[in-house]
């Protein structure tokens, strides 16, 4: 007997599972617990199978009918409607795991792990480069060809960095996919060293004692704003990454016990970094907390107490003193720093190069060298501090010896 929607609606659960027939295979299982499913009863290949249809009542008596004949309309074509679900399924999945959909998780999950919001901006520019070509592909149609002509086009305009970090990119998006059984193989892989190699560019740093010197005594008499020539300060004493000391906040620094320790999650290297502060340095924030110490931000914005200065302010400050970007650069700091220290002979490299929260490259030697060589830092920082104290000095000139000019009684010739 058909069943109709009064009947649907008002059947009763039991201890056991009902099973109201509308013919044709379709039946309405009316559960214990009260709910109700609908399931198509059919044979295939001479074998009983069962259709799941739905829920009842998301799922109408009409809606259910509908899906019967559909599925007696496969049977007659000889194709099993269990299997066309299956495969319908598999394609919906399969249109969904485009490369845009996978980027767009994987920015998500970044965001999620805190990453810094300018490392999120640079990986939404470098996909930019990806989503013209490759954004509506499936993950799994994507071939190493395809990759290579995005990243030639990206190397014609002569941007071989561009090219090598869009490859990254895309690298790491595949192996998101692959984490999570979206993707079988990084098409990336195969591409290695096929890349021109970009130019090795240094940034501008003075590492002459003198000549550091000159510009220790340029940023003392700098006339821009008062935060800006507290960082150029700082910068030099405390040599950190120009992006960690222009973000810093209030909270960081505990000016009683010396120290300024920066979240892992605005360093590069994601690891939390502590850093000795000199009595030079601290007078240097002390002064600046009586300027900002009502924003959150040690350097916060003229426009705005809730953003930093910009991360062009420390190098137009050095334009400004006549600095040229060939000569010197805020990121140079750490350089000057480096080579200084590490000429002068005093220190410990392996002190140094945490100082500048460095990670070894070696993999073996990273997994022994795993001090953080505290004390030593301390002592060299401070040292480091009085060096530049000495540096901006300007060297005195002895005045010379007036030569002797000879009388006529000290004249002695030929009689």
């Amino acid at each position: 007997m058909a069943l109709s929607d009064t009947t649907c609606r008002s059947a009763k659960p039991s201890r056991t599972t009902r099973k109201l027939s509308d013919g044709g295979g379709l039946q309405l299982w009316v559960q214990p617990n009260g709910g109700r499913l609908w399931r198509l009863a059919y044979r295939y290949c001479g074998k009983q199978k069962l259709l799941s249809l739905g829920i009842y009542p998301t799922i109408t008596l009409s809606n259910a009918r509908t899906q019967r004949e559909q599925a007696r309309l496969l049977l007659a074509n000889g194709v099993d409607p269990s299997q066309a679900k299956k495969d319908a399924r598999a394609e919906q999945t399969a249109s969904e795991n485009t490369f845009r959909n996978i980027a767009a998780e994987y920015l998500t999950h970044q965001r999620q792990n805190q990453r810094a919001s300018a490392t999120m901006v640079k990986l939404e520019w470098l996909l930019d480069f990806v989503y013209p070509k490759l954004g509506d592909k499936r993950m799994t149609e994507i071939r190493p060809l395809e990759v290579l002509e995005i990243l030639r086009k990206i190397e014609a305009r002569g941007r071989y960095e561009t090219a090598r970090r869009v490859r990254s990119t895309i690298g790491t998006v595949f192996r998101f996919a692959i984490a999570s059984g979206r993707a079988e193989t990084d098409p990336t892989f195969s591409l290695q060293g096929v890349l021109a190699k970009p130019p090795l560019n240094h940034r501008a740093a003075i590492t002459e004692p003198k000549a550091f010197g000159a510009l220790l005594r340029a940023i003392e008499g700098f006339d821009g704003q008062p935060t800006t020539r507290a960082a150029l300060k700082l910068m030099a004493l405390l040599f950190p990454r120009p992006g960690e000391l222009r973000a810093a906040e209030w909270s960081e620094f505990d000016l009683d016990a010396a120290t300024w320790t920066i979240p892992a999650h605005r360093t590069k290297m994601r690891r939390k970094h502590k850093i000795p502060i000199s009595r030079q340095a601290l007078k240097v924030l002390t002064e600046l907390k009586s300027i900002s110490g009502n924003s959150s931000l040690a350097f916060p914005s003229i426009r705005t107490n809730h953003k930093p200065i910009s991360e062009n302010t420390l190098n137009a400050a050095l334009r400004r003193l006549g600095y040229a970007k060939d000569e010197m650069s805020a990121h140079g700091f750490r350089a000057s720093a480096s080579t200084l220290l590490n000429e002068c002979r005093e220190w410990h490299a392996d002190a140094i190069e945490r100082q500048l929260a460095h990670v070894e490259s070696n993999d073996v030697r990273r997994a022994y060298a795993r001090g953080q060589h505290w004390d030593e830092r301390v002592q060299m920082m401070q040292w480091w501090a009085d060096h530049l104290d000495n540096l901006k000095v300007v060297p005195q000139i002895m005045p010379m010896e007036p030569k002797l000019v000879p009388t006529n009684a000290q004249v002695s010739g030929p009689a």
